[in-house]
């Protein structure tokens, strides 16, 4: 299925959704700490939700049970958040969250650093962000989708990180997940038309790098919601949700 086209009234729509997960998200970093939980930035982030006259998107979303995904070190993505959950001085913690205004979804993700954390931890953490600031840069008006997913993959591999490849960004919109998948990464073996889409102002992309330590092999946890790195080496994401525009593209969750 082709991308959906947003009309005005949606991308304000939008705008505002992501608009309130990004400060969202800004709220939870001044929360992150050692000794706080993942339930209580959990809390956070439901309640700003709410107060902000939105919904939490994950909370429910195919039976998850908490409003954002709370992945810490080698957990790369679909963490549950839970009282048991603590932040230790040196963690990674990855928030991804989304939330949905009058029928339409904005998604974003950080990684934040608990306390001071090693340089490798910092280099994997900064050159995670800046590969999703690749791909925003190559998006825009009459490229093709295919571009986007090289500028992630290139950033990654010539710094010696590998890209989770199991997991990709998507389109978003009133879904949290809608044509087209965003893959961070490029392979023959995928087909063609998984990448030859030609951006069109009026699209709306969740674009996710997951950059690995070690391998880009992950597996899931026995509550068949968290995934870690199979070699228990360290994971970060970043994620916004763009719109493409005649001029290039807006970040919708960048506050």
């Amino acid at each position: 299925m082709a991308p959906i086209i947003k009309d005005a009234r949606e991308i304000e729509l939008m705008r505002r959704a992501g608009r309130i997960v990004g400060e969202g998200l800004k709220l939870l970093r001044s929360h992150v700490k050692p000794g706080v939980s993942t339930e209580e930035l959990d809390a956070i982030f439901e309640k700003h939700v709410r107060d902000s006259g939105a919904k939490p998107t994950f909370k429910g979303y195919r039976k998850f049970p908490k409003s954002i995904c709370a992945s810490i070190n080698e957990e790369v993505v679909h963490g549950i958040p839970s009282s048991s959950r603590v932040l230790k001085e040196g963690d990674l913690v990855k928030l991804d969250a989304g939330a949905t205004y009058e029928g339409y979804v904005g998604d974003s993700a950080v990684t934040i650093p608990v306390g001071k954390v090693t340089a490798e931890a910092e280099k994997l953490l900064r050159t995670t962000r800046e590969s999703l600031e690749a791909a925003i840069q190559a998006a825009g008006p009459g490229v093709k989708l295919s571009a986007v997913s090289r500028a992630v993959q290139e950033y990654a591999e010539e710094r010696g990180y590998s890209v989770v490849k199991k997991y990709v960004g998507h389109g978003i919109g009133r879904d949290l997940h809608e044509d087209p998948q965003v893959p961070n990464f490029v392979d023959p073996s995928i087909p063609r038309e998984n990448y030859e889409y030609v951006l069109r102002p009026g699209i709306c992309l969740a674009i996710e790098p997951m950059l690995n330590l070690g391998t880009d092999d992950v597996r899931t946890l026995a509550d068949d919601w968290t995934v870690i790195t199979k070699d228990r080496k360290l994971s970060a994401h970043f994620e916004h949700t763009i719109l493409i525009t005649p001029e290039g593209r807006d970040v919708l969750t960048r506050v």
